[in-house]
């Protein structure tokens, strides 16, 4: 298998795509994929740069003993697109930010994370930020991290 990079994409990157990117990257280590599949997250606003994880985020991994460590909170740039093979957006107003983005339209691989999850009623993981819901949130990320993984896996 190639090299592979993923990242995840929300507003802010401290809910959402951290906790995606930390449940992958848990994920990746379990399948003993950690020199095949590179995994990272990124947010379409620059309010919290540099920043750590939302603590309810960081609250929810601890629970379910997944490392968030060296996480950290960046913007995501035009040259992302040439970095990753798979750009997974967390909701459709990441998603069209993405898209609006010059470079976005020689990008094959991105994809609104709900898609992962045709099943549920939600086109958008709920922003935890504004809900407090981090639990529902984990739910739908590990659910669908495991199925872009296998997709990832099968396609290799």
């Amino acid at each position: 298998m190639k090299q592979i990079h993923v990242l995840f994409v929300c507003l802010g990157n401290i809910c959402r795509s951290p906790m995606a990117e930390a449940v992958f990257r848990h994920l990746v280590h379990e399948r003993g994929l950690d020199q095949q599949i590179m995994t990272d997250s990124a947010g379409t606003g620059d309010w919290h740069i540099g920043k750590q994880p939302h603590e309810g985020t960081r609250g929810i991994l601890d629970t379910y003993q997944i490392s968030y460590e060296g996480m950290k909170a960046r913007q995501f740039s035009d040259h992302d697109f040439n970095g990753f093979d798979y750009i997974v957006c967390m909701d459709n107003n990441n998603l069209r930010d993405v898209k609006n983005i010059p470079g976005s339209q020689q990008h094959s691989h991105m994809i609104r994370f709900m898609d992962l999850l045709p099943e549920e009623n939600e086109e958008n993981v709920p922003d935890p930020y504004y809900t407090g819901n981090f639990e529902e949130v984990y739910r739908l990320v590990s659910t669908g991290c495991v199925r872009l993984l296998d997709q990832i896996q099968h396609s290799a």
